[in-house]
């Protein structure tokens, strides 16, 4: 299989602080690919080195093949980049700005795909409204759309959803999906790693600046088989003697490592002593979540 995207000892530096601390990774052509980590991981300079707008201090990018450098006309053509955050012209319609947007790539014409574009992505009935008029939802989708007015082969989304409703995640992510079943290259970055973990077939994590998990989505999560201990407590109070194995707090839930059956009477005895009774208690099965948590909880070695 081809390479889509190619990052090599991709290094960045911002005064004292190190974005990139030497990034290696490839992405294949046709694949849905997650770049997963914490605020301040790396993740959007990263993307924005792919993109042409940040340039790495030593290292290179290239994209399908285009150095993101070198050849930077023909690398901005073969991606679209659906970038964080909502920059868009208040005086023009929807229609307006895909048709500048198409004028960048010298496309002319090209009506029927910006129609396909505003009906996939639900804003037929807003083509003609004023950008500023739209909701926070509505102009991310339009972002959307931007991106793809010049067909490329590979698209980021970076933080796509964030602050979108339900019925509007749905509709992008059909779309989405149709797009990689066509062939295309998908790039997604989110905060919901639910979404990375039904969508995505291969995963990368990104810690500090650093490629800490590469793997596919399945086997990732085997290697990570450790299962976890929910409890909900009444006092919700965790026993001291149970803090050393607390993973996370999710829904009002303690999450803890249980990595041997053999812990689990142990565990609970710690509860009685404490004098805390149960409300509910559950064995969870790792989720990518869980391994999210575990790797990023891990110290550098």
């Amino acid at each position: 299989m081809s390479t889509a995207i190619r990052f090599s000892a991709v290094k960045k530096r911002f005064g004292d602080f190190e974005a990139l601390k030497g990034i290696d990774l490839e992405v294949r052509e046709g694949e849905f690919f997650a770049l997963l980590g914490p605020n301040g991981a790396g993740k959007t300079t990263l993307i924005s080195v792919l993109g042409g707008l940040t340039r790495p201090d030593s290292g290179s990018a290239s994209v399908m093949g285009c150095d993101v450098q070198a050849d930077y006309r023909a690398a901005r053509r073969q991606v679209g980049i659906v970038p964080q955050e909502l920059t868009f012209d208040p005086f023009f319609t929807v229609r307006e700005t895909l048709v500048f947007q198409s004028g960048y790539f010298g496309l002319r014409r090209n009506d029927a795909w910006i129609d396909e574009l505003l009906e996939n992505l639900g804003l037929a009935d807003k083509a003609n409204a004023n950008m500023r008029a739209l909701s926070g939802g509505m102009k991310r989708r339009v972002m959307v759309a931007q991106a793809l007015v010049h067909k490329p082969p590979v698209i980021v989304l970076d933080e796509p959803t964030a602050g979108v409703d339900v019925a509007l995640r749905q509709t992008l992510w059909a779309f989405v999906q149709r797009l990689n079943d066509e062939g295309h290259t998908i790039v997604l970055t989110t905060h919901y790693l639910e979404e990375a973990e039904t969508l995505c077939n291969r995963i990368a994590m990104l810690k500090q600046g650093e490629l800490v998990a590469l793997d596919d989505k399945v086997a990732l999560m085997q290697s990570h088989s450790t299962r976890l201990l929910s409890l909900r407590l009444l006092p919700d109070a965790l026993p001291a003697a149970l803090q050393p194995l607390l993973v996370s707090e999710r829904d009002g839930a303690y999450l803890l490592r249980l990595d041997d059956c053999k812990q689990l009477e142990p565990m609970l005895a710690c509860v009685r002593e404490a004098g805390v009774s149960l409300r509910d208690i559950e064995i969870v099965q790792p989720d990518l979540e869980s391994v999210f948590l575990d790797v990023m909880g891990r110290k550098a070695g």
